[in-house]
């Protein structure tokens, strides 16, 4: 018989949730997950109904990075086709880094390699107290190649040097710390949790939530000087005049709901 490697639900207020179903295998990748996960991340970036993405998974881990077959299948494989391979896992790194739709990762297990890769990727993260994490990949004789531009940028250059290099796993606790995790709870409450900041997410508007996530990116890292003060007046004046921000404005002066809240 054969099992979705993933499941995958809209419900009524927009929030699409997909969860990873190979449990047996503590959901680790080999082609079929990325390119199936990966035409499901362009699929709910497309759809109007689509507010808020969670990613979560069944079983007792998050995900275990690469699945060993793959691995084994690769090992054999040529350079080229080694390069494909690789390519296809950073689109779908790509793909979910840059949603544009708030993503949020509920961590209900341990998270390894790539595993690790797809928590650094997603807005919001919430794991319980008992999750690890792990960059795994030197004790094979190998890098964390395409989840480290998310993961750098996450963690920070001084604990990727200590956690790439050693890959000793750490706890829930340190992965908040390090900016990894921005909450943990204890395994009870870590739907709960995530319901209150789907919650939370479904206040803002859908463009603002777009242009937020945007403006992360184009302003982290940069020096300030005219030029960045200069597009970010533009940014703010281009959604005071929109159809949307019109709407918030006068939602908030008249003191009722936008017409993008529900309740």
């Amino acid at each position: 018989m054969t099992y979705p490697l993933f499941v995958q639900e809209i419900d009524k207020q927009g929030v699409a949730r997909i969860t990873l179903t190979r449990a047996e295998v503590h959901n680790a990748f080999n082609e079929a997950l990325i390119a199936e996960l990966t035409a499901a991340l362009d699929g709910v970036a497309q759809d109007p109904r689509v507010r808020v993405v969670v990613l979560a998974a069944q079983g007792p881990s998050f995900s275990a990075g690469a699945d060993l077959n793959w691995m084994k299948a690769m090992a054999a494989a040529s350079h080229a086709e080694n390069l494909e391979d690789a390519r296809r896992l950073a689109h779908l790194l790509r793909t979910l880094n840059g949603l544009p739709k708030p993503t949020m990762a509920l961590v209900q297990g341990p998270a390894y390699g790539g595993g690790v890769g797809l928590v650094a990727c997603c807005d919001v993260v919430v794991a319980i107290e008992e999750a690890k994490f792990c960059l795994s990949e030197v004790k094979l004789g190998l890098i964390p190649a395409v989840i480290s531009p998310y993961v750098v940028t996450t963690i920070g250059e001084a604990a990727a040097r200590r956690y790439f290099l050693t890959a000793e796993a750490f706890s829930s606790w340190e992965a908040q710390r390090l900016g990894l995790v921005h909450e943990v709870v204890d395994r009870s409450g870590l739907e709960t949790r995530g319901r209150q900041i789907v919650d939370a997410l479904l206040q803002g508007g859908p463009a603002a939530l777009h242009a937020a996530k945007e403006l992360v990116f184009a302003v982290a890292g940069r020096r300030i000087d005219e030029a960045l003060i200069e597009e970010t007046a533009g940014r703010i004046a281009a959604l005071r005049v929109s159809e949307e921000g019109r709407e918030g404005i006068a939602a908030f002066l008249e003191k009722r709901r936008p017409n993008w809240r529900s309740e």
